[in-house]
Parts: C-alpha cells; sequence; structure tokens
C-alpha cells in the first residue's frame, strides 16, 4: 500500500488497538506495574510495618488508611494489565475481556489525599504513593487508547493544575 492511499478490501487493515496491546510500550506498562506491585508488598511487609509502628496515632491512622488505598489501586491495576496480557496470549477474546474489564475500576480510589496527611506519612509509603498514581495514568491513558473508554483519574493531590482539567474533562464527558 503506497504512503497516502487508502486500503482496499483486498488490504486488510491492522486495529490500532490489536497493534498497541502487543507493543513494547505495553510490555514495559505491564514490567512496570507488576514491578511496583511486588515493591509495595515488600515494602509494606517490611520496613514499613516497622516505620508504621513508629508512628503517632493520627499518622498511623493515615499510614493504615493510604497503605490500604495504595494496595487497593494496585490489585486494579494489575487486574487491567493481567486481563490485557491474557487477551494477547490468546487466553481471552476482547470480548470476554471486556466484560470481566467492566469489574476493574481505573477510576480514583476515594478522594485525594491532603498534602498535609502525605507530608506525615514515611517518605518510602508517599513515593509509592506517587508511583502507583503515575503508573494510573498510564493505564488509564492507555485503556482509553485501546477501548477509547472515560474514566477520571486522580491526579497527585499537590498538582492543582491536572485537578481542575480532570474536572473539566470528567464535565464535558459524554456519557456512554
Amino acid at each position: 500500500m503506497s504512503q497516502g492511499s487508502v486500503p482496499s478490501a483486498a488490504e486488510p487493515t491492522v486495529a490500532f488497538g490489536v497493534r498497541l496491546a502487543n507493543s513494547p510500550a505495553f510490555k514495559d506498562l505491564f514490567r512496570d506495574g507488576m514491578a511496583l506491585v511486588e515493591e509495595t508488598a515488600a515494602y509494606l511487609d517490611g520496613p514499613g510495618r516497622a516505620e508504621s509502628r513508629a508512628l503517632d496515632r493520627g499518622p498511623a491512622l493515615a499510614y493504615a488508611t493510604e497503605s490500604m488505598r495504595l494496595t487497593t489501586r494496585l490489585m486494579q491495576l494489575a487486574s487491567w494489565l493481567l486481563l490485557q496480557r491474557a487477551v494477547n496470549e490468546g487466553e481471552l477474546t476482547q470480548e470476554q475481556a471486556a466484560q470481566e474489564k467492566s469489574k476493574v475500576r481505573l477510576s480514583s480510589v476515594g478522594a485525594p489525599t491532603p498534602q498535609a496527611t502525605l507530608d506525615e506519612l514515611p517518605g518510602a509509603l508517599s513515593a509509592l504513593i506517587g508511583k502507583a498514581m503515575r503508573l494510573q495514568a498510564r493505564i488509564v491513558h492507555m485503556d482509553r487508547l485501546l477501548f477509547g473508554s472515560f474514566e477520571p483519574v486522580e491526579t497527585v493531590p499537590s498538582n492543582s493544575v491536572a485537578g481542575q482539567i480532570n474536572r473539566l474533562a470528567s464535565a464535558f464527558a459524554t456519557k456512554g
């Protein structure tokens, strides 16, 4: 097919979503996501446990809340990654994955955490929360490219401009 020509019925087109889902970008996203799940589990089961015991009551409650939100977020993101990998490997059809995907929430897990609360948490937990938020944004972006879906994503609390942009995008999103 020459550049600028329209494909004929005899020339099969390649779906963008299929190519993207099998691309190095997805493989990198999958690797990064699973590595973050492992890193978070190792932290929460090891150094995080010791750090949480040393906190005062208020920060300890914030630690418990935020670690639970973090693990919930990562479970949802890992579910999405595993579903897409199953499609890539032929274990699920795109239709089966779409049915299962409806159970996965890529949107935010609760209200954004106030920066003052994040400042009270151990630095390692705050860093993991930031990594999870960035991973979530990457997955939501890929989900939009693959499925054309729109789920608003929670932004890192310290970025008020991005928060305003997300609220505007949510307000003008078409409901399907």
